[in-house]
């Protein structure tokens, strides 16, 4: 009996370490058009993920965010678009709104996703990924402002965090897109 109450603690104690954290590429979400955009799709590829804003002082990132796509999107690199609605009211529009604005002001054409919210009692889960350890296995963060940027590698896993006032163009963020 005392053999099995020990393998049973033993195996309470070990499974966290064996079980297996989520990766983005188990995710799927709307895109601004309203179709199923499966993150397993992107397995190979590194991925930035950046919520974004049309009313922010951070908007004009959008621009350096196209050229860093236009320069390095391809087969290895992707930029995605999550608009967020939670800091100040800064993006309050529709889907297609937000399409608009980003194509006529900023002639995006990185992929962007529904409007979704990126903290509190109606966060995402795939930002509640982004941004608890337990989740992803790597560092807790907490969505500091629009335009926060998430690194992830070719596997699917967080590997950084640009905060707001990280410029797309920044040595950190090219850097690591050409490594």
């Amino acid at each position: 009996m005392k053999k099995i109450l020990v393998l049973l603690l033993m195996t309470l104690i070990m499974s966290p370490m064996f079980a297996q954290e989520k990766t983005l590429h188990d995710f799927s979400v709307k895109t601004i058009d309203g179709e199923e955009f499966d993150f397993s799709v992107l397995k190979g590829k590194k991925v930035l993920i950046v919520n974004t804003a049309s009313k922010c002082g951070f908007t004009p990132q959008y621009a350096d965010l196209q050229k860093l796509y236009e320069k390095y999107g391809s087969d290895n690199f992707i930029i995605i678009g999550f608009p967020a609605n939670n800091f100040m009211s800064q993006e309050p529009g529709s889907d297609a709104e937000i399409k608009q604005f980003c194509t006529s002001e900023y002639n995006v054409t990185f992929p962007m996703m529904s409007k979704i919210s990126v903290k509190g009692d109606d966060i995402h889960p795939l930002y509640v990924w982004l941004t608890k350890k337990e989740q992803n296995g790597k560092m807790d963060s907490k969505v500091k402002w629009n335009f926060q940027k998430y690194l992830i590698d070719e596997s699917g896993n967080i590997v950084d965090i640009a905060y707001p006032k990280t410029n797309p163009l920044d040595d950190m963020i090219v850097e690591w897109i050409k490594k």
